[in-house]
Parts: C-alpha cells; sequence; structure tokens
C-alpha cells in the first residue's frame, strides 16, 4: 500500500514521544494522531499520513470497538484501531488497513 506525499505547511507542533499524540505504527515509521488526521516527519516537514488507495485487511475476525481493547485514535469522520501494527477501520461489512 503506497501512501499519498501531502505536506501539512502550517504545522509548526514538533510531534515525538513526549508530545501528547497518540503514537501509531505505521511501517516502517510512526504517525502521530492529531486534529483528526495523522501526521508524519518527511524530509524535514510534516506529511498527512494517507493511505493512496481502499486496502482491505483480509482474513480479519475480530470485531473492534470500544470495549475491544485496541487504542481507538480518531480520524476525520471515523475511529480507527490501532492493531497488528496498523489502524483497522470498519468499511462496507469489512475492516480497511490505513
Amino acid at each position: 500500500m503506497t501512501t499519498m506525499h501531502r505536506e501539512h505547511s502550517t504545522h509548526t507542533h514538533a510531534h515525538g514521544p513526549d508530545c501528547g499524540h497518540t503514537e501509531v505504527p505505521h511501517g516502517d515509521h510512526v504517525d502521530y494522531a492529531h486534529d483528526g488526521h495523522l501526521h508524519r516527519e518527511h524530509a524535514g516537514h510534516w506529511d498527512e499520513c494517507e493511505p493512496a488507495a481502499h486496502a482491505a485487511h483480509e482474513d480479519h475476525d475480530h470485531a473492534h470497538g470500544p470495549a475491544c481493547g485496541h487504542e481507538a485514535v480518531q480520524h476525520g469522520d471515523h475511529v480507527d484501531y490501532v492493531h497488528d501494527g496498523h489502524r483497522h477501520a470498519e468499511h462496507d461489512g469489512h475492516y480497511d488497513d490505513h
């Protein structure tokens, strides 16, 4: 799955382990949940870290929800759940990898 490169040009906050925002492992880097979207550091600036395409998570038999035990992260108009090093979002009867 590829990720769009969309610079967050007005981002002045420096994310890090003690910044107060939720850390979300994402492939080879860490995203930070901030204002309903995810930021990642890239080449000296912060990007919106969003998948470029719809990627269904196959064979996902776990139902996410408030009591599922996985960390919930607000992401735009929905909630993602951090699970196995990536984010899952419910979509049309299945879960997507975000």
